[in-house]
């Protein structure tokens, strides 16, 4: 029989809201709830951060998953004097092994690949899920890109489920041509045509935000945007229900 999981990705912007006006920490847990992801997808989460203690003392990760996931990850990318943040990978079944590549072409842009082996119940192969921040310069994000598509060429079997998700900066939608070549597709580009409209949260233009992925079949996929959102990060949320058959090489 065929596994359905709920998959969903959101940029927190450091759990600030819009323009950095307010701090959004306590909405965005209510929302990320609300989503009911079985892997959830993060980018720009705090690991620490002065200004941020009294929110989230042992890290904004920390806090965001309490109560809805039982395992949680956190790759720490972008070091600053008052704190670190990066991408983080939350999830209903047992990660049992997960990396953290640096990706980084510039220190005023540091970047990472945080990738997660996921055991799902009854499958014979683990899940591999990488959540990704692509730089916003072309030339870094090309390079970044092959990185990704080289590491799923090297660390993940040709026959094993993968999903990708974050945020692309892809403002060029070169990000399909590229992981292509290594059978993932986006699922909205699958189901409606084209990538989601996610960015700015105001008034979603540009399609940055992607879910990838190989080995599934896309049964829904829903941009989460509302006026309640888009007070709460600069970023929608993405979310997709896909079917996986497991023991069947896709």
């Amino acid at each position: 029989m065929p596994n359905t999981l709920n998959i969903a990705t959101f940029n927190t912007h450091k759990g600030l809201s819009s323009f950095n006006l307010r701090h959004t920490l306590h909405e965005q847990r209510q929302l990320i709830r609300k989503l009911q992801a079985d892997i959830l997808f993060l980018q720009e989460i705090c690991g620490a951060h002065d200004r941020h203690r009294e929110l989230a003392y042992h890290g904004q990760y920390h806090f965001l998953s309490e109560d809805g996931w039982n395992y949680a990850v956190y790759g720490r990318n972008a070091n600053r004097a008052k704190g670190h943040h990066g991408n983080a990978i939350f999830s209903k079944h047992p990660i049992v092994k997960w990396e953290n590549e640096n990706i980084s072409e510039s220190s005023v842009e540091q970047r990472g690949l945080l990738h997660a082996e996921i055991a799902i119940p009854g499958w014979d192969q683990h899940l591999h899920c990488i959540c990704v921040h692509l730089g916003l310069m072309g030339r870094w994000r090309t390079r970044q890109l092959e990185a990704l598509n080289s590491r799923i060429h090297r660390m993940v079997p040709k026959d094993a489920p993968v999903i990708v998700a974050g945020d692309f900066n892809d403002w060029r939608q070169k990000a399909s041509i590229i992981l292509k070549q290594q059978n993932l597709h986006e699922v909205f580009e699958q189901s409606h045509g084209r990538h989601a409209r996610s960015f700015p949260s105001v008034m979603p233009i540009f399609r940055l935000d992607r879910i990838y992925s190989r080995g599934f079949e896309v049964h829904a996929c829903q941009v989460h945007h509302s006026l309640a959102i888009a007070n709460m990060s600069d970023h929608v949320a993405l979310s997709a229900k896909l079917i996986g058959y497991p023991n069947v090489g896709r």
